[in-house]
């Protein structure tokens, strides 16, 4: 069984997983792939093992993993980040690699313009480290970007299950206008989930995702309540806006819908951190209490919206509990 007993880093909470494939991150090249696709490293989901799968090329295994070197040399692969992001922590994870996990990584990054082949515009973001077998391992990140290449190293072989690198987009505004319509709450614009009272199913951060949840297991979804009160989720906007749209998609929820849902907002722009932010903010309501249905998407504009001020953070409230696909919050940004 792998070991992931270490205590999660708050970087972990706090942001999301910007290698993820759900930004549009994908692994470029690497220096080899012999026993285990460099694509395998990025996926979300847990890596898993599974005993008695092979392939031509010997023991199947959920992550990336280079042969075993006869030289002096060492393994990378390069990824390239879906948008350009300010990078806070690193997951390296080596479940399931047990006599064939690197002794060591390092991490470096370069803009997007850089030209890969030139040493000189790799910046180490990670020193190189020590690394244990199945398990893992957490790594804060002091060269925080913005990024939009990756080079993973490893010494001076071996295998990887997951890469993951938290922080937060850095969407360049300079092509949008003003009264342009943006979705507001997306992970590509820069939002992202600051607090939340359960979140005991699912995967958290799908709920700020690109397209419909393809499971019942991609989005938010809390544990069936059995005490008076509702659910609820606050998520930072990734600019400061007027509210104009709201969707509200149950998609494969059916018989773990919320029966309702209804979104306060309140502009936190002076806020120095996330702690507390709850109990700091003043919450306005913007969508009255609304009857949802399963494994529907619920559209509101601006006959439904009570808005007239601008906002950085948004409160979805679901009664009393259930799940949520999908969450989207449009407008226009606000000076």
């Amino acid at each position: 069984m792998t070991n992931n007993n270490k205590k999660e880093p708050d970087f972990i909470r706090r942001f999301p997983n910007l290698a993820s494939p759900r930004f549009g991150s994908h692994t470029v090249s690497t220096s080899d792939e012999f026993f285990a696709a460099k694509e395998r490293m990025l996926a979300d989901a847990p890596p898993v093992f599974i005993p008695d799968k092979y392939d031509d090329h010997g023991k199947w295994m959920d992550g990336w993993e280079s042969r075993r070197r006869r030289d002096d040399g060492y393994d990378w692969c390069i990824l390239e980040l879906g948008i350009d992001g300010f990078i806070r922590g690193a997951e390296i994870d080596t479940s399931y690699f047990t006599g064939n996990f690197p002794p060591a990584a390092s991490i470096e990054a370069c803009r997007a313009d850089a030209d890969l082949g030139d040493p000189s515009v790799w910046k180490a973001i990670l020193p190189k480290a020590l690394l244990k077998g199945d398990q893992r391992q957490f790594f804060g990140i002091e060269e925080p970007g913005p990024w939009h290449f990756v080079r993973l190293n490893i010494f001076p072989d071996g295998g990887v299950a997951r890469l993951r690198l938290y922080g937060e987009a850095a969407p360049s505004w300079n092509d949008i206008a003003d009264d342009d319509q943006l979705e507001l709450s997306a992970l590509k614009n820069g939002g992202r989930i600051v607090a939340y009272n359960d979140a005991h199913y699912g995967d958290l951060w799908a709920l700020l995702s690109e397209g419909r949840g393809k499971t019942m297991g991609d989005g938010w979804e809390t544990r069936r309540r059995r005490e008076p009160g509702n659910d609820w989720i606050i998520i930072a906007l990734g600019a400061r806006g007027l509210i104009d749209g709201i969707e509200i998609d149950t998609a494969h929820f059916k018989g773990n819908f919320p029966d309702g849902a209804s979104i306060q907002g309140a502009d936190l722009s002076d806020a120095s951190s996330d702690v507390d932010i709850d109990a700091a903010a003043t919450w306005e309501e913007i969508l009255p209490r609304q009857k949802l249905q399963a494994d529907a998407v619920h559209q509101f504009d601006s006959a439904d919206i009570s808005a007239p001020k601008p906002v950085t953070h948004v409160r979805l409230n679901i009664y009393p509990d259930g799940g949520v696909s999908r969450l989207r919050i449009f407008g226009r940004r606000a000076s």
